[in-house]
């Protein structure tokens, strides 16, 4: 998994005014938990581009003050209006406690259903999984090259790795849609057999 580093520092006041003087300066408020106890902390906005708008999963390396922490990203929030990031929450990762996270598809393979004209629809972007800090994917591979025009694939047909997927089994992953033109084509050839 990929690392970011996000620095920080701690937070002596948890009011409303202070917070709201921190992201006027252009800081978000954050917290850490997981651990014995909470800390709370704000970072840079600039600092969180690369986490919050990427479909990539991240490893965090939080630099409280000096002090390492390994964390993911557990929940954002944004503004409502100005879509301006208002808080963050991280999880801290323990080598012998799993942990709950969404990791992006990745689609390997040639779908049969695509190379006879239909198109491929991803239903599912990201499979929320559960595995021990050590065995967490970058993304999870899907096989496409069984897919034929009209099928779907399931999260139930992924292959099985280090890690439990959460996701309903019975969730379609992807679909290969039949365009319109070739539907009519192939009604024209069943009527023609007639």
């Amino acid at each position: 998994m990929k690392t970011l580093e996000i620095i920080g520092f701690k937070r002596a006041n948890l009011g409303k005014a202070q917070t709201k003087e921190l992201r006027n300066e252009s800081y978000v408020p954050g917290v850490l938990y997981g651990g014995a106890e909470q800390i709370h902390f704000y970072a840079p906005a600039i600092l969180f581009r690369d986490l919050v708008y990427s479909p990539e999963v991240y490893e965090v390396d939080l630099n409280i003050e000096g002090t390492h922490y390994r964390a993911i990203l557990q929940d954002i929030q944004f503004h409502p209006v100005n879509e301006m990031l208002l808080h963050v929450d991280f999880l801290l990762l323990q080598d012998d406690k799993a942990v709950k996270i969404d990791v992006p598809v990745k689609f390997v393979g040639v779908s049969p259903g695509v190379l006879a004209g239909g198109k491929l629809v991803t239903k599912l972007r990201k499979l929320k999984i559960k595995a021990l800090p050590a065995y967490l994917p970058d993304a999870i591979e899907v096989d496409i090259s069984d897919l034929e025009l009209g099928k779907s694939i399931k999260v139930s047909k992924i292959a099985k790795g280090d890690y439990e997927i959460l996701t309903n089994p019975l969730a379609p992953v992807a679909t290969v849609t039949i365009p319109r033109a070739l539907k009519s084509a192939q009604a024209e050839e069943t009527r023609g057999k007639k």
